[in-house]
């Protein structure tokens, strides 16, 4: 006598089981990408050590140097705060002026930290070449759609020396994840606004006739001014 066997497949059991867990992964998707895009967690303001925070202090110090006096911790009194040295009277000079500008990833991004407007809302990343910004922008409750909510807005764009000038090529903007049209950014993007604007009067001329260097690495920027 021929047995019954059981068909191979799945049992409605097992099926009804595969369904939820799709749509409740599909949902834990969906609220992650929602939370991502109108309601993106501030940045943390990053917080230099002792011996970092003295090192950035030299050297806002080298460049704001007021009578030859000696460097101090940033912690020991707010810069804001002048002090009888700061207002001493003195003959102007550039004698031993450094026109060299070295700053960290980590230091860029403290300063704007002490910033209460942009502490939590901008920051900076420094790649090879490559200057990246995030900013989050709160949208007024009466916005359109998207009142109340924070938009998340990035860019980056391509900072170097080559051939004895400055070069500045905007790479993209994008809003909320979003690459916006290069029709929408004036048709600005992967051209060098050196090149294009430096040759007539103006703010990329000047920039770019005060510039002597310019080196963006992993998580550093140098910059040398011409006298």
């Amino acid at each position: 006598m021929e047995t019954n066997k059981e068909k191979p497949g799945l049992s409605t059991a097992k099926v009804a089981g595969i369904v939820v867990a799709a749509m409740l992964l599909t949902m834990a998707g969906t609220l992650l990408i929602v939370k991502s895009w109108f309601f993106p967690s501030p940045f943390e303001p990053v917080v230099l050590s002792k011996a970092e925070e003295q090192q950035l202090e030299r050297k806002l110090e080298r460049f704001e140097r007021v009578g030859g006096r000696a460097p101090r911790a940033q912690s020991e009194r707010p810069r804001e705060v002048p002090t009888e040295a700061d207002l001493k009277p003195e003959p102007y000079s550039e004698e031993d002026a450094s026109r060299e500008i070295l700053l960290s990833e980590r230091e860029i991004n403290a300063m704007i930290a002490q910033n209460t407007d942009l502490a939590t809302r901008l920051v900076v990343d420094f790649a090879s070449d490559l200057v990246s910004v995030k900013l989050l922008i709160p949208l007024d409750p009466d916005f359109p759609i998207m009142g109340g909510k924070i938009l998340k807005v990035k860019a980056g764009a391509e900072l170097a020396f080559r051939n004895s000038r400055p070069v500045v090529i905007l790479r993209g903007i994008s809003v909320m994840g979003v690459p916006l049209p290069n029709a929408w950014l004036g048709g600005l993007k992967n051209i060098d606004l050196i090149q294009e604007f430096g040759t007539d009067p103006g703010f990329w001329k000047g920039f770019a006739d005060g510039v002597a260097a310019i080196e963006v690495r992993d998580s550093s920027l140098r910059i040398v001014l011409k006298e």
